[in-house]
């Protein structure tokens, strides 16, 4: 039988030394402007249990989710989202706390992609999440939250603004199967012309059919919300838009809405989302680097109904474009090596200790001999070795020796 014991699964990568310091930065650049904007940082189970991401209310297809079974014989699987198992929390472990809550978190998820595609199947994801708090000022407050995160990060980027509210009263009096609506959204958010005009085609033609004909091309700045406007549409279909106008104007007021484009295309297919829905791109990736939106009904699934807002952030891909744009994190040797001679190996380590406290980085050497204490300085670029016996003598090793 082939054995796999040298190889990661297919989507999965070992990250090294500069990888790993990269990603720790970015990390802490996101984690301190949540942590300046009041939130508070939560972890959750990487296991949870299949009903917290039942397809039919999360969004998440089967077939994506990583199982496994406990004990018991239940189904669990690997994370595959953050922001049910926050809902999750909230409504049992946070019911008691003064609302809203302001949560944020650096954690792993695991979506089981087809081969080929291109994507990762772990990514680590940093988000916020404010819950408890409706309306547009809750809303202005995570898409300020979700500029300053990135801006923190990369220096070019832009976001993505609809509303999911704009599909669903389109397509509320139409009648239409899952699986059509299924096919509609994907080819709305694949931008995806010809297919959508093709499904189109079989449907009894109206004015809802013409505005889904519209909606990849409602892509760009204030001008969008005239031309939506100008679709002949039922008022509950008008009302998102008017509310995107606004948020749009109160962005123009605070200097951020040359990082917004409105895009009434977005239509997310993780249906708990209400309101808002937004993605963030960069030049130098193909894919979003950050996405959010509300989710007003997603906790009355767990008994405990309010409205909730958020985002999250894939830092695998910020890291990368980070590195991409020269930014680089080098690993820095110790100061010094310090090697314990034969019987002073005690004395190495209170030697050590003493260094410790006056700031300066250290390392013991686990080598026999002085040759070979040399050596791995040298190698490793550890600029002085200091041998500990009755005395203590030092050597300094040169640049070029280093080299």
């Amino acid at each position: 039988m082939k054995k796999y014991h040298k190889i990661t699964p297919e989507g999965i990568r070992d990250y090294l030394f500069e990888e790993c310091l990269l990603h720790h930065h970015v990390e802490h650049r996101l984690g301190e402007v949540y942590h300046n904007r009041g939130f508070r940082q939560v972890v959750t189970p990487g296991l949870e249990f299949y009903d917290v991401f039942d397809p039919e209310r999360s969004g998440i297809p089967s077939e994506t989710m990583y199982k496994l079974t406990d004990r018991k014989g239940r189904l669990l699987v690997l994370r595959p989202d953050s922001t049910l198992p926050i809902a999750r929390l909230t409504a049992t472990r946070l019911q008691g706390q003064e609302k809203p809550l302001r949560l944020f978190y650096n954690q792993q998820v695991y979506r089981n992609h087809p081969g080929l595609s291109g994507h990762a199947d772990e990514i680590m994801q940093s988000g916020a999440e404010l819950l408890g708090a409706g309306g547009h000022r809750a809303d202005l407050e995570i898409l300020v939250t979700a500029i300053e995160a990135l801006s923190a990060c990369v220096p070019d980027f832009r976001i993505e603004l609809g509303h999911a509210g704009f599909f669903r009263a389109i397509v509320a009096s139409m009648g239409l199967s899952e699986d059509i609506l299924e096919d509609i959204r994907g080819f709305i958010e694949t931008k995806n012309y010809p297919a959508l005009d093709e499904i189109l085609d079989t449907l009894p033609q109206c004015n809802e059919v013409s505005a889904l004909r519209q909606l990849p091309r409602l892509f760009g700045r204030e001008e969008i919300f005239e031309q939506a406007e100008s679709l002949a549409l039922p008022e509950c279909a008008k009302e998102p838009i008017r509310y995107l106008k606004k948020l749009y104007a109160m962005l123009s007021e605070l200097k951020l809405s040359n990082r917004i484009m409105v895009d009434l295309g977005l239509v997310q297919r993780n249906d708990y989302y209400t309101g808002i829905v937004f993605r963030a791109y960069v030049p130098e990736a193909g894919e979003a680097v950050l996405v959010g939106g509300r989710y007003d009904r997603l906790l009355e699934l767990y008994g405990s109904p309010m409205p909730a807002i958020g985002f999250a952030a894939n830092v695998d891909i910020l890291a990368d474009v980070v590195a991409a744009q020269g930014e680089q994190t080098a690993v820095v040797p110790q100061q010094v090596l310090v090697h314990g001679e034969e019987g002073f190996e005690i004395k190495a380590f209170e030697y050590a200790a003493q260094l410790k406290e006056r700031g300066i980085s250290c390392e013991i050497s686990v080598f026999e001999h002085r040759d070979q204490a040399i050596h791995y300085a040298m190698a490793t670029g550890i600029p002085r070795i200091d041998f500990v016996a009755d005395t203590t003598d030092s050597i300094m090793l040169t640049k070029e020796e280093n080299g």
